[in-house]
């Protein structure tokens, strides 16, 4: 089945819109975004993992992660949850940290909302809007692997979708 997987770059405004169906119920969707034992199953590409996570999905709440890379690198990502709406919304701003979480606040950041939306069918469309204040930090993922690291790590959510 198609999954009408969207992706666009708007240079003007250094924004990276991305949307996509799956089939399965919201719940079991929005549960797959925001338990951190689900999302550990598919938010990272396969050869990546994440390791010493915290999370505290409440607004003002933070999650941090160490992602690791196949050969070896690692990186500290802190997120903070601005909105959440549950079931349907949430929102936060994502910087790098720390290994003690510290988030590097004079650094780059990104903006992100997610939306979910019951389709026909007994399935879900996902939204997703990254907003980048950074010139640098927004070419790299508009012309890196981004699309298809999310796609990827789309197709994974798919297979923890149905494993559930």
């Amino acid at each position: 089945m198609n999954k009408n997987f969207l992706f666009k770059v708007d240079w003007t405004v250094k924004r990276i819109y991305l949307s996509r169906e799956f089939d399965a119920p919201i719940e079991k969707v929005w549960k797959a975004f925001t338990d951190p034992e689900l999302l550990k199953q598919w938010a990272v590409p396969k050869d990546w993992t994440i390791q010493d996570q915290t999370w505290d999905f409440t607004v003002g709440g933070v999650s941090t992660y160490l992602m690791i890379g196949p050969e070896g690198e690692r990186h500290w990502m802190y997120d903070e949850f601005t909105t959440i709406e549950n079931g349907t919304r949430f929102s936060s701003i994502g910087m790098y940290c720390d290994d003690q979480g510290n988030p590097n606040r004079e650094g780059p950041k990104s903006y992100t909302e997610n939306k979910f939306f019951s389709i026909e069918g007994n399935r879900t469309k996902i939204e997703a809007t990254h907003v980048f204040d950074d010139e640098n930090t927004f070419k790299w993922f508009a012309e890196g692997g981004f699309i298809e690291g999310s796609a990827m790590t789309y197709n994974q959510l798919d297979e923890v979708l149905t494993s559930e």
